[in-house]
């Protein structure tokens, strides 16, 4: 038994009257100590119930991605040609560097996800992307993006943290999977289950990222949500961590796929005003995109979908690959207007650019199999 940790568990499980929000330091020491297994199962299975109830602060947030950077594989800057190939000229020099997609780790059930589109729209425009994730897992036991990826012939969980840095730097995509890359943290999905909750690790999750700059400029931070204040607990958090280039989005299931069937909320980091971010209210009907939200069916059909997008034909997901893809694309900088960015996802999709990049990764992921 960790004493240490007990002293933790203890100041956040004591009750509404005598319990205590923990520091940063404190979080981060906790979360180490989770990660590290030095916590006993009983302490951390705990723990995870107890922070549940009593909900995060933004201080704990940060501490927990302190940890986990400390603890958790890097990836790291490099040169950016953006010239350097056909798939990454069709566009100008994105202004928010790299962008880190934060999707929740258990999935999707309800909704088709787009985020992988996205991805591969963003990476063919010259906009570098990391994401990360496990296997299916709880609470909602959804379809995991490394499914996806290996269903689409894109499988990136044999490579080592220097494989997908290499991937990353020659195509603009790279995944990191927790299993193969960050087992420290894999091996505490299992409480996730005999919990039966979502513990406040899974909100810390869609502020990590294995991609670190010295200039937080450099990195351009995506994460969804479902409840309203944790909208305001992703920025108090970026604030500590001095996270400069944000997006969070009200999305799909809380991932950072925008809705269809309603108006899309969506807060992003603006330096000229005085509260240091600005709220978007964007309607797809005023764009001609507005409809259902595609349910999620199979992983089979959503594959097959995904491939007649990448072939250039149109289905029912292909307005929802557009909505999202050119949202990105205008706020990573690529277009100087959203309007200007749906009418240039729809033509990376059309024109077989996508398509392109798609093979380009695929074939260079095969090289290092």
């Amino acid at each position: 038994m960790s004493n240490a940790f007990r002293e933790l568990l203890k100041k956040v499980g004591s009750g509404v009257h005598t319990g205590k929000a923990l520091t940063r330091e404190e979080a981060t020491t906790a979360t180490r100590l989770m990660l590290t297994q030095e916590a006993t199962p009983a302490q951390i299975g705990a723990f995870m119930i107890a922070h549940r109830i009593k909900r995060p602060t933004s201080e704990e947030l940060a501490g927990m991605l302190d940890a986990y950077d400390q603890l958790g594989p890097r990836l790291h800057p490099w040169e950016i040609n953006h010239g350097q190939d056909t798939s990454r000229s069709v566009s100008s020099s994105p202004s928010l560097g790299v962008t880190a997609l934060g999707t929740p780790y258990d999935g999707r059930s309800r909704t088709a996800p787009v985020t992988p589109l996205t991805a591969l729209v963003l990476a063919t425009a010259g906009v570098p992307v990391v994401m990360d994730g496990g296997d299916c897992m709880p609470t909602k036991y959804g379809v995991p993006l490394i499914e996806i990826w290996q269903g689409l012939g894109m499988d990136f969980s044999q490579l080592s943290v220097p494989q997908v840095q290499q991937v990353l730097e020659r195509t603009g995509l790279g995944f990191i999977y927790l299993p193969q890359h960050f087992p420290e943290a894999h091996q505490l999905v299992s409480y996730r289950d005999q919990i039966g909750k979502r513990p406040p690790i899974a909100t810390m999750e869609l502020l990590w990222s294995a991609y670190r700059s010295a200039d937080q400029r450099q990195t351009h931070h995506v994460a969804g949500y479902v409840h309203p204040p944790t909208e305001n607990l992703f920025r108090q958090t970026c604030q500590l961590r001095l996270v400069k280039n944000f997006t969070f989005v009200k999305g799909l299931e809380g991932s950072c796929d925008l809705p269809r069937d309603r108006t899309a909320i969506i807060t992003i980091s603006e330096p000229s005003s005085s509260q240091g971010f600005e709220r978007l209210l964007l309607h797809p009907s005023e764009y001609g995109l507005a409809g259902k939200e595609v349910p999620f069916e199979s992983s089979t059909k959503l594959l097959g979908q995904y491939q007649e997008i990448l072939l250039g034909k149109s289905n029912p997901l292909m307005p929802a690959a557009i909505w999202n893809g050119g949202f990105y694309l205008w706020r990573c900088g690529v277009c100087s207007d959203l309007t200007a960015g749906l009418t240039r996802a729809e033509d990376l999709f059309t024109s077989g650019n996508v398509a392109q990049k798609f093979k380009e990764i695929v074939d260079y992921l095969h090289k290092l199999q």
